[in-house]
């Protein structure tokens, strides 16, 4: 074949992927690489714009800037742990449980509240949960209070949200692993007198390691750059790093110490990413595979 051939026979696939490319390069690729170049500008002494690392150093020389990030990045990893507890026994009961004729509805289930936009989600926790909510409601009614209490605008209610907003791209992963699990491993286990904790950390977890590390990349990742959930049911004292972003960009209208805090945020949580995988004995293509 020669290279005529070959570019004819690659023709259609270039064809299909042409707008997946050029959707990635205008929309991803060209913005990031404007936002890389002003992230590096800064004002000079005589007021003109200049070459500079002052943007990147005055995330490390101003303590509530990188104190925020600490406490993002911790509770990030608090809400990726939990997601993770919550998606794992619920990926399990759907592939190992359930009757197969129930797993495609309970997916679906499962589907359902994402369909509706994260907005809309995250105020319907704020009908449940606020002063005059439904659950203030009836608890006061139910003689359980005597009067409401304020349940928004805390660190429990927003990890709250952030679980329930991140469940899905948990689930989906651990779904994928575990029903290629044999059955005959667990079944045999049982009859050598294993207990279920046993089999869990001897069979459930190594098996859906790929799963839970590519669920816990995504869940991490969507919690430290969540910026409505933080900020409608943490309320003003959140302090979440994506509010020190969206405060340089649209409050200071400062996009070059915006862009210098957007690239930060990335590069540090590309690294806390890396070293989970290290420590986890994880290949980052197998995990996206």
């Amino acid at each position: 074949m020669n290279s005529l051939d070959k570019i004819k026979s690659r023709l259609p696939l270039f064809i299909f992927i042409s707008p997946i490319l050029l959707w990635l390069f205008l929309l991803i690729v060209l913005p990031h690489i404007d936002l890389l170049r002003m992230s590096f500008r800064a004002e000079n002494e005589l007021g003109d714009m200049a070459w500079s690392f002052s943007n990147y150093l005055e995330f490390f020389q101003e303590p509530v800037y990188w104190l925020t990030f600490a406490r993002t990045a911790v509770y990030a990893i608090m809400v990726t742990f939990l997601t993770l507890c919550i998606a794992l026994p619920v990926a399990f009961y759907i592939t190992k449980v359930v009757s197969p004729k129930f797993k495609g509805f309970l997916s679906l289930l499962l589907l359902m509240p994402f369909w509706v936009s994260e907005l809309v989600r995250i105020y319907g926790w704020m009908i449940l949960l606020r002063e005059s909510g439904v659950i203030n409601h009836y608890l006061v009614r139910w003689g359980i209070l005597q009067q409401p209490v304020e349940m928004l605008y805390n660190d429990v209610t927003m990890t709250m949200g952030l679980v329930y907003t991140s469940m899905l791209f948990m689930v989906v992963p651990l779904l994928s692993v575990l029903d290629s699990l044999d059955d005959s491993l667990i079944e045999a286990a049982f009859d050598l007198g294993a207990n279920m904790f046993t089999i869990v950390r001897k069979i459930i977890i190594p098996h859906a390691m790929p799963g839970i590390a590519s669920g816990s990349i995504v869940v991490f990742m969507l919690s430290l750059g969540n910026y409505l959930t933080p900020n409608l049911m943490g309320g003003k004292n959140a302090l979440w790093f994506t509010e020190q972003i969206y405060n340089q960009f649209i409050a200071s209208f400062n996009w070059n110490q915006g862009s210098a805090f957007g690239f930060l945020l990335l590069l540090i949580s590309s690294l806390i990413i890396y070293v989970g995988l290290k420590l986890t004995n994880q290949k980052l293509s197998k995990v996206v595979q």
